[in-house]
């Protein structure tokens, strides 16, 4: 696999896990109160407690995303193989 491939699949990994991020934070802005609901009869927890895990879950998706996927396709694209190509 060359670095120009490379530099594709984490690009529509940047891409696709953005898109769970927004799709999670829109869910949770849009339709908090069925979802706390759900989440809260499946799991027991009070709606303190999911509202924390929720802000926790989004933190560290963030995170992670911006560790593992686009930090490493900017570092490619931009010392690598350039920003021309």
């Amino acid at each position: 696999m060359s670095i120009g491939e490379i530099a594709i699949l984490l690009g529509w990994c940047t891409v696709v896990n953005f898109g769970l991020l927004a799709l999670t934070v829109i869910m949770l802005t849009l339709f908090r109160k069925p979802v706390q609901s759900l989440h809260t009869k499946m799991s027991g927890l009070s709606v303190d407690e999911l509202n924390k895990l929720y802000f926790q879950y989004m933190g560290q998706f963030k995170i992670l995303w911006i560790v593992f996927n686009l930090t490493p396709y900017l570092v490619i694209r931009i010392f690598i193989l350039g920003p021309a190509s």
